[in-house]
């Protein structure tokens, strides 16, 4: 890595029950949250949007939303984000099929319409070298309001801030996902 946590007891006293909450979550603290609590107004900051971009009445279901997760973190080579994400969407999707397919997702029959449609918006807003197209947006209204739009769109570039810090810093994984689907994609179809 390259800047390392603090010690816990250093931290702030409001933030030690969210390291606290993750040690009963996962079993471990997690690193990025160490790093985000050097700062502890960017941790106050991310740990709130993060909270309303997971929360369980988001109108967008939770195995899209892993999908996402799993996909954005692929696509910004953050190994700690593929961990735990694809152990989320293997517990989310009853199985670890759309983990292992999911860098291939374009080739793979395992894949709704919806999620395929999601994907697609998704390597369009994380891939710097392209746009989203306004067919992509009309798709995506098949199954979406505009709050549910923004929610969605909330949610990637959540997750690509979030890749993209870890992947700089060169957080690696914690060793939460034993599956290891492909991790690097060297060009997005």
């Amino acid at each position: 890595m390259r800047v390392s946590p603090d010690p816990i007891k250093s931290y702030p006293f409001w933030i030690k029950p969210f390291f606290w909450l993750q040690q009963k979550n996962y079993g471990q603290v997690l690193t990025p949250g160490l790093l985000w609590g050097k700062v502890p107004l960017l941790f106050a900051t991310v740990a709130s949007l993060y909270g309303v971009i997971n929360r369980k009445r988001s109108p967008i279901n939770a195995v899209l939303r892993s999908l996402v997760t799993v996909r954005v973190s692929q696509i910004n080579h953050c190994q700690f984000c593929i961990d735990i994400n694809s152990m989320t969407l293997a517990k989310r999707a009853g199985s670890e099929d759309k983990v292992m397919a999911l860098s291939d997702w374009r080739n793979q029959t395992i894949f709704s319409e919806q999620e395929r449609a999601v994907l697609d918006y998704t390597e369009a807003m994380s891939d710097s070298g392209k746009s989203v197209t306004d067919q992509q947006v009309e798709r995506l209204k098949t199954w979406f309001d505009e709050k549910a739009m923004i929610d969605l769109t909330g949610l990637i570039a959540f997750q690509n801030m979030s890749a993209k810090f870890n992947a700089a810093l060169d957080v690696p994984a914690q060793g939460f996902c034993h599956i290891r689907p492909q991790e690097q994609t060297d060009e997005i179809k």
